[in-house]
């Protein structure tokens, strides 16, 4: 077989760094050419992605310590307050942007902005106190969303997720298997908020920050980390999935759920 010299092949700049390119000879033949532009792209991706992790766990864990010190500090802190009200108020965004009326979704945008200039001197005070909000405000959505989905005949959040995740095709076992897990993300949640608020309500804020600020993360990463040795035991003959398997799942649910 007899390979042609082909030049420096030109791809999107969207989909390959141009970097790929300009370390490519130019003599190569066409084959070898593609298949080395393929590899490098893919390494070049995959360094990515693991970047991008690695960003979000360095971004996470400043914001836990972050809004740990901001619950826990006395006194009045402006940028503490802030740091709360970002979740809270980009959530609200967007849902006042999804409203059929533009108009009224940004009458409600200026009312909820001149309530947060009326009352800023004692949000500012109650730092502590918006956090919990937060906290429990995010536990009980996600409480809702796996719970809403075992009612009725469909098919629950999870089985829809390993559906993604296993090609369309589950074993009755499985079907089984997944439904009771989201009943058990469900509980998980609604126990995140009890204990919570039990905690905010009876325990030092120093206490229940170190639950809600520094450990609700790790706890989320145990309850992904026992569910998936659980499944093992379980379901021996199940295909191994991994996190990032469950994280493109639920993205493809959410992507799905916006449509």
């Amino acid at each position: 077989m007899v390979f042609l010299p082909c030049p420096r092949p030109t791809l999107p700049m969207s989909s390959r760094p141009p970097e790929i390119l300009d370390a490519l000879p130019a003599g190569l033949p066409c084959e070898a050419a593609t298949l080395d532009t393929e590899d490098a792209a893919g390494a070049a991706d995959s360094l990515w992605g693991h970047a991008r992790a690695v960003g979000v766990v360095v971004l996470a864990v400043v914001w836990a310590v972050a809004s740990h010190y901001a619950s826990t500090h006395p006194g009045s802190s402006g940028w503490g307050a802030v740091l709360a009200l970002v979740p809270i108020t980009s959530a609200l965004a967007v849902g006042l942007s999804r409203l059929p009326h533009r108009w009224l979704g940004a009458l409600l945008g200026m009312g909820v902005i001149g309530l947060l200039v009326g009352f800023w001197p004692h949000l500012k005070g109650q730092v502590a106190l918006l956090y919990y909000l937060e906290h429990l405000g995010v536990y009980l959505l996600m409480a809702h969303v796996f719970g809403r989905s075992l009612r009725g005949p469909g098919e629950s959040l999870v089985t829809r997720m390993a559906r993604s995740v296993h090609g369309g095709v589950l074993s009755p076992a499985q079907l089984v298997y997944t439904r009771r897990v989201t009943g058990a993300w469900c509980v998980f949640f609604v126990g995140m908020a009890v204990m919570s608020t039990l905690l905010f309500v009876l325990a030092p804020v120093v206490v229940w920050s170190t639950f809600a600020n520094l450990l609700g993360g790790p706890l989320i990463v145990l309850m992904f980390v026992g569910e998936y040795f659980w499944r093992r035991h379980a379901l021996p003959d199940d295909k191994p999935s991994t996190m990032a398997d469950a994280v493109r799942a639920w993205k493809a649910q959410r992507a799905n759920s916006v449509k």
